[in-house]
């Protein structure tokens, strides 16, 4: 017997709108999810512009001190370890790797994927605040802080030749290390911190193919990260070691 006219349903068909409308992960304030994305990640690119004015002030400062003052500099980069630096910026050229393949996993929707490659992330991250805060510890017991209890004497070249060395130079030498890592060490707190609520969020299901844009700016907010110790190791522990 057939539906009365009452009883029947037709279905309608779903428009684009409409579905964006119901994306829990959609604000109320844009049109669709890819104008959001859009914002997001001009917002995160203007973010990272800033972060190169800001590390960019002090390479500026760097450069200019190096070379009014290149012995004392040159002195300075003997007393740090090229193998812990080495193996620095190894672990975050590996850390880089895992980001992009946890954005490869959270597109492709492999949610256990995307937080193992996230939590890789963050023991990479550690790893590496780790071995700087050894590094920090070994300055400390060797009176290289800048302070009233700073000491330094004259060093020797890979060549066994001394350089002779300004207590008060050598001292500027540090100040910038530690300055410039320790704005860097910062950074990779934070960016361990993002990394870990990202986990936290996706293992919960919070991303999806069509929603992973938090993951994508985290990583780009690492990668350039990464970029900046690729310039500060050279920087500071690669100088005239040959001569």
């Amino acid at each position: 017997m057939p539906d009365s006219p009452a009883t029947t349903q037709v279905a309608t068909p779903v428009t684009a709108m409409e579905h964006e409308a119901h994306n829990p992960a959609l604000l109320h304030h844009f049109v669709d999810a890819q104008q959001q994305k859009n914002a997001a990640s001009l917002g995160m690119w203007l973010f990272l512009v800033t972060e190169i004015m800001f590390f960019g002030g002090m390479f500026c400062a760097y450069l200019v001190y190096r070379l009014k003052y290149f012995n004392a500099f040159a002195a300075g980069s003997q007393q740090l370890s090229i193998a812990l630096g080495a193996t620095n910026t190894a672990v975050l050229i590996i850390s880089s790797v895992t980001v992009v393949l946890a954005v490869k996993a959270a597109e492709a929707g492999k949610r256990k994927v995307l937080v193992g490659y996230l939590a890789v992330t963050v023991l990479l991250g550690l790893t590496f605040l780790g071995i700087k805060g050894f590094e920090y510890r070994e300055k400390f017991e060797r009176h290289h802080v800048p302070g009233p209890t700073f000491q330094f004497t004259d060093t020797f070249d890979d060549n066994g030749r001394q350089i002779p060395v300004d207590s008060n130079e050598a001292q500027l030498f540090f100040s910038l290390y530690f300055a410039m890592t320790g704005m860097h060490a910062l950074h990779m707190i934070i960016g361990c911190g993002l990394f870990s609520v990202l986990a936290v969020l996706a293992w919960r299901g919070h991303y999806s193919p069509g929603y992973f844009t938090p993951v994508e700016n985290a990583g780009l907010y690492w990668h350039l990260v990464d970029i900046i110790w690729i310039y500060l190791f050279p920087l500071l522990y690669l100088i005239s070691r040959h001569s």
